[in-house]
């Protein structure tokens, strides 16, 4: 469900990463009200927050896009493209596959909006190397020249589903 700052309880979650955590609690509600992102929460009992991700657009050069990938892509020296800014689900829920829940409703959301507002696929900036392996397992490939941050094809993301 979206975010409200009037429902949900933003101060109590904590997923181990201050970064994450912090933007939740102090930057999240903002960059939705000036329309910089779009925050999904995960709720087991509102107010209480277990998860969260953000998407917002953004472009890419071509150029730093794996060969594989840009083949497909038309020719122009940018694309455009979905962020998932960030994903970060509660300590006490890890290993419970609440992450590729999560992961799986922002890619959704991202190939059903691709229908109207152009997209060639969806960049992540991993926060660490554990995050890169989580997303690399579900087919993100590394983005030239760019340490962590990662792309998925529009066109995998539609396959997968």
């Amino acid at each position: 469900m979206l975010l409200d700052k009037k429902l949900h309880d933003r101060t109590a979650f904590d997923c181990g990463v201050p970064a994450l955590n912090n933007y939740l609690q102090r930057q999240a509600t903002q960059d939705v009200e000036k329309r910089a992102a779009v925050v999904y929460v995960a709720v087991v009992e509102p107010p209480v927050i277990v998860g969260y991700y953000s998407l917002s657009q953004y472009s890419i050069e071509l150029a730093r896009l794996p060969e594989t990938v840009t083949k497909r892509l038309t020719r122009y020296p940018v694309v455009s493209a979905t962020l998932l800014g960030r994903l970060a689900i509660s300590v006490g829920l890890r290993h419970q596959r609440l992450g590729e829940t999560l992961l799986f409703d922002a890619l959704r959301r991202s190939l059903a909006q691709s229908a109207h507002i152009a997209s060639a696929g969806v960049v992540v900036d991993a926060k660490d190397e554990h995050a890169t392996t989580f997303y690399i397992k579900y087919g993100f490939l590394p983005i030239v020249d760019a340490d962590h941050r990662l792309f998925l094809p529009m066109q995998t993301i539609q396959q997968m589903f």
